[in-house]
Parts: structure tokens; C-alpha cells; sequence
């Protein structure tokens, strides 16, 4: 059974720190990209960050760049989301989501990406930022 197990949302003030995790499983952990995505409230969907996995690459989009750091443990079949200096407007439900057989660069997520593309989704978790 394939899962996607997103934690680490929380609480925080602006300027703090989270760190997101997606515990991946039921699949081999090989040529596939990770899309770190967030909603909140009476909004769309908004891909954040992808990782690709065929490279080790990885994109962001311009208001998180330079905030938020992806990276992954193989060993764990983990994806991880470092946000920092976060700031009220990146509150959200943050999910992450895998397209297996991927070959790619993340940076093609950038130019064009479907949230109907990809395999599977986790259940989200609350990031809230308070001024």
C-alpha cells in the first residue's frame, strides 16, 4: 500500500522555523519527484517545491526561494521541507505528493505542473505563522 505521511505543521511566529517531513512507502524510492504543494483557505492549491530524484535537483518558487530548503533521506524513503524565516502569508495546509518514473530535472515543475499529474497525495498538515 502506498502511503505519503506528511508532519511537522504547526504553530509558529513569523520569523520561526518549521520542518516539514513526507515518509514515504509502498514504493522503491528511485526516478520519481516529491511536489511540496499548500492551500489555504478559499484558495487554489500552489505548488511550492519539487525534488526530483533521478538528480538530486530541486526548484522553489519565488517567494519561498532562499526560505525554504528541500532534501531527502534515501535511507528513509523521506522527503523534508526546511522553512525558515516564515512569514504570515505561508500559512497553509502543506502537502506533498509523488510522481513515480520520473527522469527529470525539479526545475521542469517550474514551467509547467498539474496537481492531476502525480501518483499520490498525503493527508496535509497546518503550518500557521502568526504576526
Amino acid at each position: 500500500e502506498v502511503q505519503l505521511v506528511e508532519s511537522g505543521g504547526g504553530l509558529v511566529q513569523a520569523g520561526g522555523s518549521l520542518n516539514l517531513s513526507c515518509a514515504t512507502s509502498g514504493f522503491i524510492f528511485e526516478n520519481l519527484a516529491i511536489g511540496w504543494y499548500r492551500q489555504a483557505p478559499g484558495k487554489e492549491r500552489e505548488g511550492v517545491s519539487w525534488f526530483s530524484s533521478s538528480d538530486g535537483s530541486s526548484s522553489y518558487i519565488d517567494s519561498v526561494k532562499g526560505r525554504f530548503t528541500v532534501s531527502n533521506d534515501k535511507a528513509k524513503n523521506t522527503v523534508y521541507l526546511q522553512m525558515n524565516i516564515l512569514k504570515p502569508e505561508d500559512t497553509a495546509v502543506y502537502y506533498c505528493a509523488v510522481l513515480l518514473h520520473y527522469v527529470g530535472s525539479a526545475n521542469m515543475f517550474l514551467e509547467s505542473h498539474d496537481v492531476d499529474e502525480y501518483d499520490y497525495w498525503g493527508q496535509g498538515t497546518q503550518v500557521t505563522v502568526t504576526s
